[in-house]
């Protein structure tokens, strides 16, 4: 079970671990290639204010915003369900892409009105009845732009069913490590966290709040315009209310992802989700899965491995993804580095999401880096964004400066940059901004960008007259014509 998870001397008859790909004991719960894995068990404790157990499956399944499907229509939207139409595969089921029309939600030709998403559970599958009504619970009541749409659902005899909007690019995990993947731009990175972080400040916003129990870089699927939105709600559980200060479960959750306490106690509260979204915070700095059977000793696990670095800024460089080339502003992913060494301390020390979004919103914005697009741009407009990691915003004054100036019980308070001494002018804050480790050398890119830079070029006003000199491959122009070489060329 590895070193994160401990089992109880006295466990529920119903839990069952079977190994499968990419786990040595444990079962995977959603995704054959995904190291992590799922402690499982249907059925739990809990106090009141569940909002499954406040309403009965009729009610849940009556919800007007979801309609119910015939098993005969989604196999018609799927073509019998053809193995050229399998778009996902994981320890609850298989997913399928179907086409519906828009307005009937009847069956449609391929190509023809809206691209759905069947998720058909398998039998013997790791997700039984209670997750697949816990799913048709949550998403027939909950909306918001960062949870995917649950459209419908399907029950007869022993298929289950549930189709949802589709979303084109699938998951996160795919894109930061899937072998051959196209590398995530880090402007994209930072608005995949804001989406999460939005989603799940909703969810613990609710009344009652719900916890999600289930984080993780899988569950967070993207649609065309690389716009995240949190999927599976099938742990998803209604936190404490009144005077409670936790719900006690049997412990849930995929191995790697789960707060420290809950696997020890069972109690679960709103921060060990807040604990997940620090583990997927330092995946998407790192490009490393949270725990990663490949390798050796303490980098198996990827936020043991991580915190010595997260809260030293000259060393953050050693855990940051090769595979973004030094494209990204050293400060912000300083500024990220901190705020996922908060999510992940001691629970009483972690903020709330809420506080989470609002310092990720804070981050400067990077025109250049904003559009997916993004995703094949140049190499020249990457390194202008290098360049100018922090433009004109009026959330430049809430980057954090060491982890000694976090304030206590996890609040995330403004606070001011700073400059060097040295660095007084726009220019000087600038270079500043553009240093990077003594140790690391820049990249050729990097160097060809500071050899054109216009930083490296002294105007007239800056030159004495005496020292204005004409390249040796531009004509002297004629008496009488002022040069349009004033500037000094760069040295190469």
């Amino acid at each position: 079970m590895g070193n994160c998870f401990q089992t109880r001397s006295k466990v529920d008859s119903s839990l069952s671990f079977q190994p499968t790909s990419g786990a040595a004991n444990l079962p995977n719960r959603d995704h054959p290639s995904a190291s992590s894995s799922l402690i499982k068990a249907d059925s739990e404790k809990s106090v009141s204010g569940n909002r499954s157990a406040a309403r009965t499956e009729s009610d849940i399944l009556s919800s007007p915003h979801l309609k119910a499907f015939t098993f005969t229509e989604l196999k018609n939207a799927t073509r019998n369900f053809r193995s050229d139409y399998l778009i996902g595969e994981g320890g609850f089921g298989y997913v399928y892409k179907g086409w519906m029309d828009e307005q009937t939600l009847v069956p449609a030709r391929p190509g023809c009105g809206m691209v759905v998403a069947v998720k058909k559970l398998k039998p013997q599958g790791f997700q039984g009845h209670k997750e697949w009504l816990s799913e048709v619970n949550y998403l027939g009541q909950l909306h918001h732009p960062n949870l995917v749409k649950l459209i419908g659902y399907c029950l007869e005899d022993e298929s289950r069913l549930l189709v949802y909007e589709y979303l084109s690019k699938g998951s996160l995990e795919n894109h930061l490590f899937r072998r051959g993947a196209r590398p995530l731009s880090w402007a994209i990175r930072i608005r995949v966290a804001i989406d999460a972080a939005r989603g799940l400040s909703f969810l613990h916003d609710s009344q009652p709040p719900v916890i999600y129990r289930d984080f993780k870089a899988s569950n967070i699927l993207l649609d065309s315009e690389f716009n995240a939105k949190l999927s599976d709600f099938g742990l998803a559980k209604a936190g404490p209310t009144g005077d409670h200060s936790h719900v006690s479960t049997q412990v849930l959750g995929t191995q790697g992802y789960a707060a420290p306490e809950y696997i020890a106690t069972g109690r679960l509260t709103a921060r060990c989700d807040v604990y997940s979204f620090g583990v997927v915070l330092v995946e998407l700095l790192s490009g490393r899965r949270a725990v990663d059977e490949t390798k050796i000793g303490v980098e198996e696990n990827l936020v043991e491995w991580a915190r010595p670095f997260l809260g030293d800024r000259r060393k953050l460089f050693r855990i940051m993804d090769t595979k973004l080339e030094g494209q990204y502003p050293q400060r912000a992913a300083y500024t990220i580095a901190l705020l996922a060494l908060q999510c992940i301390s001691e629970a009483k020390s972690r903020p709330r999401m809420t506080e989470v979004l609002s310092a990720l919103e804070q981050l400067p914005t990077f025109p250049s880096l904003a559009s997916p697009r993004d995703v094949r741009c140049s190499s020249h407009s990457q390194a202008q964004a290098v360049a100018s990691p922090i433009p004109k915003s009026p959330f430049r004054k809430s980057y954090p400066t060491s982890p000694a100036n976090m304030p206590h019980r996890g609040s995330l308070l403004s606070f001011e940059m700073k400059y060097p001494r040295h660095a007084k002018s726009p220019r000087g804050r600038k270079s500043f901004e553009m240093k990077a480790p003594g140790s690391v050398k820049p990249s050729q890119e990097q160097r060809q960008f500071e050899m054109i830079s216009p930083l490296h070029v002294k105007s007239p006003q800056e030159q004495p007259s005496s020292e204005t000199r004409t390249p040796h491959h531009v004509k002297s122009p004629p008496s009488g014509m002022k040069s349009p070489c004033h500037e000094e060329s760069p040295k190469g």
